[in-house]
């Protein structure tokens, strides 16, 4: 398979250039209970003996090389179908591997900070969730903590089947993606874990000038194993370092990284909007700004935003304990724009445009889905709007068909609207699958729709 040069050629070769050893070695990504990607040639690398021939066979497939003067060796098989058989590899050199339970699927990476690393064992409903998550086709990676100065070459990891006594520990966000995934789509369902709570977004980005300790210890390593797409759930950080919406472009660059280092342009990319907080670690006007940041990411192809304003039952808690609605959310953008399934609401309403009437502003949104709703049957709250002044006052907004319209006797000439613009919003527009509207405001506003 050819790899990608998108970025510079150490990157490139970084994942076969492991330390000759008089043994035929796989790095760890490969080993028993693993999931391969469906549909995509097979990479399969590793260390010998320089000059040491090395045979790799799977499903009948196979394939002959020889170790270099470094000792590296790699091949590459056609790829596989999912199949709903189990499979096994053998390597053979000097000595012998062989790896088993192997299954053929699609594989997501989920990253991030704690909210993503949140185990299983930590959130609500976590003994009823943990009971049942006996899932044979699911499979687990969890790569441990760290980061090194240059990108390295394997990490220390082992793939698990996703049992009940495995789960507890798990990233509870991507196994609850996971999980809606392979039970809708029926295929088995690789998950690999690379999180690190408190991590700024920095350190996960690789572009042509450079790479963060965390990618370099904790992504590169698996950049030769094919995977489907990737879930991120980070920001928080970012907030507190008063990144807001300079945090666009930092989205910018570790997607567009990620897609290159991967070898996939399209790769799938969808993450959390952070969630509401109530602490002073959150200076005046961030979190809204970095919110802007992230709905600024939809305008990237292959991208979608989980909004979770309405599952927060702690506001003082910066880890909101329902990671299963956080999972369903982002397995609803993955099911309706990579897996095509066009019967799938994937967003709450989104912000798309406004249109001054006299003394009133009618609000736009994309992501209607069936209709727009307030979550509690009440009024609709959260809207405030100014005038040239850019002094807000609390609104009066009531939903008009497809729109909402907003208005205030106090401003008479409004301007501008702001919907769950400040840290602790709450709102209670929704549309008709339950999906909660994401905050916006609408002065320069510099957000996407994902549509």
């Amino acid at each position: 398979m050819k790899r990608t040069q998108a970025l510079f050629s150490t990157f490139a070769a970084i994942s076969i250039a492991i330390p000759a050893t008089a043994e035929v070695k796989l790095p760890h990504i490969f080993g028993s209970h693993m999931v391969l990607q469906r549909d995509a040639a097979l990479h399969i690398w590793g260390t010998a003996e320089a000059g040491e021939k090395v045979s790799v066979q799977i499903a009948g497939r196979k394939a002959n090389t020889m170790a270099g003067d470094d000792g590296s060796w790699s091949v590459d098989l056609p790829s596989m179908k999912t199949d709903g058989r189990t499979h096994k590899l053998t390597v053979k050199g000097k000595n012998e591997i062989v790896l088993e339970n192997i299954l053929v699927g699609d594989i997501w990476i989920g990253s991030g900070q704690s909210n993503m690393e949140w185990q299983l064992r930590s959130t609500e409903k976590s003994n009823e969730f943990i009971a049942a998550a006996d899932h044979p086709r699911i499979r687990l990676f969890h790569i441990p903590k760290k980061t090194t100065k240059e990108p390295a070459n394997d990490v220390t990891a082992a793939w698990k089947p996703c049992t009940p006594a495995n789960i507890p520990t798990f990233s509870a966000a991507l196994y609850h993606f996971g999980r809606i995934i392979e039970a809708d789509q029926n295929i088995p369902i690789g998950l690999i874990n690379s999180s690190w709570g408190g991590s700024p977004i920095e350190p996960w980005i690789v572009t042509a000038t450079g790479s963060g300790e965390m990618y370099n210890g904790m992504i590169a390593p698996i950049t030769a194993f094919p995977v489907t797409g990737s879930i991120w759930y980070q920001g928080e950080t970012n907030v507190i370092n008063k990144n807001g919406l300079a945090y666009t472009g930092k989205m910018k660059d570790l997607i567009e990284g990620w897609r290159s280092v991967f070898d996939n342009k399209g790769m799938p990319f969808y993450f959390v909007q952070i969630a509401p907080w109530d602490n002073g670690g959150y200076a005046a006007g961030q979190l809204p700004a970095l919110w802007e940041a992230q709905t600024a990411t939809l305008k990237l192809p292959n991208t979608g935003m989980a909004v979770i304003t309405d599952i927060v039952h702690n506001l003082k808690d910066i880890h909101p304990q329902n990671k299963h609605d956080v999972g369903d959310r982002l397995a609803r953008w993955a099911l309706a724009k990579h897996y095509k399934k066009k019967e799938v609401v994937y967003s709450g309403p989104i912000y798309k445009a406004m249109r001054v009437e006299k003394n009133r502003i009618r609000i736009a949104f994309a992501h209607l889905g069936g209709g727009l709703r307030t979550r509690d049957g009440g009024e609709l709250n959260e809207f405030t709007i100014a005038g040239a002044d850019g002094n807000f006052v609390d609104a009066q907004a009531k939903i008009d068909g497809k729109f909402v319209v907003v208005q205030s006797d106090e401003v008479p000439s409004p301007t501008q609207v702001r919907f769950g613009w400040h840290r602790v919003a709450q709102p209670n527009l929704i549309n008709a699958a339950g999906l909660p509207a994401s905050p916006f405001q609408t002065e320069n506003w510099t957000g996407g729709t994902g549509e």
